[in-house]
Order: C-alpha cells, then sequence, then structure tokens
C-alpha cells in the first residue's frame, strides 16, 4: 500500500461496508464515483507499466555494463556451459508433488476421465473395476 491508509481502504476491503456505503449515495453519485475510480485505476496502471518498462531498461543496461566491463559479449552467454541438472524426483524443490502423467484413461457417455494410477482411485475407475474390468484395459500405451 503507498504512503498512509486511505479512508477507501476499508470499503476495498470489505464488500458488506462498501454496499451499506452505496446505498447512502444516489444512484448519479453511484456512476459518478465509479467512473472517477475507474479513471484512476486507469491511470495508476499506466504509471505502473511505465515505471517497469523503466526498471526493465535499467536492468538491461546494468547487465550490458557488466558485459562490457568483464569483455564479454551477448553472443557468449547463448554458449555457455550450463550445469547438469539434478535428476527430477517425485517431488519439486518447495516439497510439493510434481506433476505425473496419466497412466489410464476412460471414456464414458462422450467423457474423458484421465488418472496418473496414483492417490486414491477416482470413483468413475472404481466403478469400472468393480464391474469386472481390468486395470490392463483402461491403460495408455506408453
Amino acid at each position: 500500500m503507498k504512503g498512509k491508509n486511505s479512508v477507501l481502504s476499508v470499503y476495498a476491503k470489505s464488500k458488506t461496508r462498501t454496499s451499506a456505503e452505496a446505498r447512502r449515495l444516489s444512484l448519479a453519485e453511484l456512476e459518478n464515483l465509479v467512473a472517477n475510480l475507474t479513471a484512476t485505476l486507469a491511470a495508476e496502471k499506466e504509471k505502473l507499466k511505465k515505471k517497469e518498462a523503466q526498471d526493465r531498461l535499467a536492468t538491461i543496461q546494468k547487465v550490458n555494463d557488466l558485459l562490457a566491463e568483464s569483455g564479454l559479449k551477448p553472443e557468449d552467454l547463448k554458449k555457455a556451459p550450463r550445469k547438469a541438472s539434478a535428476k527430477r524426483t517425485a517431488t519439486t524443490k518447495r516439497g510439493k508433488k510434481a506433476k505425473v502423467p496419466p497412466r489410464y484413461r476412460l471414456e464414458i457417455d462422450g467423457k474423458e476421465y484421465l488418472w496418473s494410477g496414483r492417490g486414491r482411485t477416482p470413483r468413475v475407475f472404481q466403478e469400472y473395476f468393480d464391474a469386472g474390468n481390468s486395470r490392463e484395459s483402461c491403460e495408455i500405451a506408453a
């Protein structure tokens, strides 16, 4: 948030308070308020876009200065050897599970159902298996 808290910040956080306060205004006042807020929002977005563009140019200039200082050319960066990445495991760095490609596919009533084969068996697949069908019958060919 910029600087001091605004009186409007209360209304930005609560739809109920905003509605209650809006009922005190006439329709013309509400339309004028919305138009003013929309114009302010557009102006703030434009300022932010300009600031991001300036920051980007400043970063590019810093990188170019570093390249010139080190005697490297931009083409040298493309040729630079990369570190061998560690083999991916089932979890990412943050501990979340990585996406696994689907292993099983069922099509019922024109709708396609996919399952990786991990975790709890989805109801559609469980009903299919309970009906006497095998897992191999809906396995996706590798």
